[in-house]
């Protein structure tokens, strides 16, 4: 996964990791330093073998149950499961105890809190605004509720009009305005590449939304990522 595979970055893991996926773009260098086995739905499960791993890092949102239980035959495989701030923490020090870094993840955690208290602070006074999360398009989909972009919606005193229709419910465009009606549409960068026609197409089906294009990795990215996320929200909102 790559935000996890980062993560094993920042803490100092570079010599350990031995695989990644064709999605783990940073460091950029793990590209020609490191073997590709495949993505996160479907992975060379012979070239995992041949590679003799220790553990693999897998997550519950990105990998199926079917894969976890190929991977078990191969190695001991730890899976994670992050959908708030505090999964985040608590992954980070998870990953300290298991590769013997607790230095490094406790080093992180506090820069990462400190940063926490620094947005909250920031945050505090802004306007709750409605917002749509568009992660797909044929069909239309949307983060709604029990995921990590949710969580981070809700730290922004953004409201996710479709939190409660399920975890990344397929939405029809002409029910939006009885759905909520959001003031802002945000089409992430990933997983599905978002086009100009595409804004105009969703936003005409709101009475008064501003659409705007966001960077995927910083709303659903977890790990090291959320640092460099802090400050990606301040900018974002001075723009809004």
């Amino acid at each position: 996964v790559p935000s996890q595979t980062e993560l094993l970055y920042d803490l100092g893991l570079e010599d350990k990791i031995i695989g990644i996926t064709k999605f783990c773009v940073h460091p950029y260098h793990f590209k020609s330093t490191k073997k590709s086995v495949g993505g996160t739905k479907k992975v060379h499960f012979e070239k995992i073998r041949l590679l003799q791993p220790d553990i693999i890092i897998c997550n519950k949102e990105e990998n199926t149950l079917e894969m976890v239980e190929q991977l078990r035959k191969i190695c001991p495989v730890w899976v994670t499961n992050i959908a708030t701030i505090e999964d985040n923490f608590q992954m980070i020090t998870d990953f300290g105890q298991l590769f013997n870094c607790r230095t490094e993840s406790q080093k992180w955690n506090d820069k990462l809190a400190f940063a926490l208290t620094d947005f909250k602070n920031y945050i505090k006074d802004k306007e709750i605004k409605k917002v749509a999360y568009f992660i797909w398009k044929k069909p239309f989909m949307v983060a709604g509720s029990d995921n990590f972009i949710n969580e981070l919606l809700k730290l922004n005193h953004f409201e996710n009009i479709y939190q409660n229709k399920g975890r990344y419910p397929e939405i029809e465009l002409k029910k939006m305005r009885l759905e909520g009606d959001p003031d802002l549409v945000f089409l992430s960068s990933e997983p599905y590449p978002f086009a100009e026609e595409d804004a105009f197409e969703i936003g005409r089906h709101t009475h008064h939304a501003k659409t705007v294009f966001v960077d995927g990795e910083m709303f659903s990215w977890y790990g090291s990522r959320l640092l460099k996320a802090f400050d990606y929200f301040k900018k974002m909102h001075e723009k809004l």
